[in-house]
């Protein structure tokens, strides 16, 4: 994982987390430890995905966690 693409992966969680109101570490456990999410399709996508705005981002992996089940 590149830097840039670490620093981007810190935003979504960080996003993820004010948007649900959740800690910052719950997000990551979901996305990374309950799911691929996050080597999966964050860091994959990241080319596509950091030139999208915050509210896209954040709904784009909303989606994608509820399309998988991860209880939100």
């Amino acid at each position: 994982m590149s830097p840039e693409q670490s620093f981007f992966a810190v935003f979504c969680i960080e996003a993820l987390a004010d948007e649900l109101g959740i800690a910052g570490n719950a997000v990551y456990k979901l996305l990374a430890d309950e799911s691929d999410i996050l080597d999966g399709y964050i860091v994959p996508y990241y080319d596509a995905l950091h030139s999208q705005g915050k509210d896209y981002i954040v709904n784009e992996l909303l989606e994608l966690m509820k399309g998988r089940g991860l209880a939100l």
